[in-house]
């Protein structure tokens, strides 16, 4: 593979965990907390935030996997989809399924959650919609918990 391209590719697939985690933490750790003290408004913060992060979450997903995957074929470790034969292509697999989980994560956010919170505050319904706001609010946390697993076994993959 060319230079540049697998260095394009590792400054890309940077980005895009910097806003698709770095906004997993920030939220979990900085908004969320704030938003607990205002239960009246959660619904409709959550709401904006999610607008605002989602298509950003998305996007970086989709420039993780193309990037990822040219990464991965420029890795002389790399001997087959699915060759589980080294430590590195046991973490990268291991990779793999915990990003698969946050995928599975917020792709319930995203259609079901996310929705429901639409609806919700379209009607005023703050309580109702305060109890989805939690509830996304904690698989937030779930979906940080994954990304710094994520970042441990690229960590692992590395030094393999």
């Amino acid at each position: 593979m060319d230079q540049a391209a697998l260095t394009i590719a590792f400054w890309l697939h940077m980005a895009a965990t910097i806003v698709w985690i770095g906004g997993l933490f920030y939220q979990a750790v900085v908004v969320n907390p704030a938003l607990e003290r205002l239960p009246a408004e959660r619904g409709r913060l959550a709401e904006d935030m999610r607008r605002r992060f989602q298509p950003l979450a998305w996007l970086s997903l989709l420039v993780l996997f193309g990037t990822g995957l040219l990464q991965m074929s420029g890795n002389p470790n790399y001997v087959g989809l699915f060759a589980v034969t080294n430590p590195w292509s046991r973490a990268i697999l291991t990779k793999h399924i915990t990003v698969g989980l946050m995928m599975l994560v917020a792709a319930y956010q995203t259609w079901v959650l996310n929705p429901r919170l639409s609806r919700l505050a379209l009607k005023r319904e703050a309580a109702a919609s305060d109890q989805v706001a939690v509830e996304i609010s904690r698989l937030n946390r779930v979906s940080l918990a994954f990304g710094i697993l994520v970042l441990g076994l690229t960590a692992l993959a590395r030094t393999a």
